[in-house]
């Protein structure tokens, strides 16, 4: 191979890796068109802190995940058969009582619901 050709694939698989890599999540500003944009730019972020919950237990919370840029506070996205929750703003403690409650939907009903709710 030429180097010229050497060259030019690595210039080519470094503007992939660097393009494909997520934003930093302290440049989230909070302001999405729609939940399906807020939900592909907070899953595709680099954040400090992220934990999904193995929610097999629950009949109606299919998957629970968290992410949090300063280790206090973050996004909480509940998927259920229907829909898909994002709750901002919500304290790690709250996050880790969910992960520990008895019954996810119990928890999210008493805790959660209507409250963190991001809004567009």
């Amino acid at each position: 191979m030429t180097r010229f050709f050497k060259v030019s694939i690595l210039i080519s698989i470094l503007t992939i890796t660097i393009s494909c890599g997520g934003k930093d999540c302290n440049s989230i500003d909070g302001s999405f068109d729609n939940y399906k944009n807020a939900m592909q730019v907070i899953k595709s972020s680099d954040f400090k802190f992220s934990d999904n919950c193995n929610t097999g237990k629950s009949s109606w919370i299919y998957d629970a995940e968290y992410y949090s840029c300063d280790g206090n506070i973050g996004y909480l996205i509940i998927e259920t058969k229907s829909k898909n929750y994002i709750h901002s703003g919500v304290p790690i403690e709250m996050w880790n009582e969910f992960k520990n409650a008895d019954s996810f939907g119990k928890y999210y009903n008493r805790n959660l619901k209507g409250r963190f709710r991001l809004t567009l």
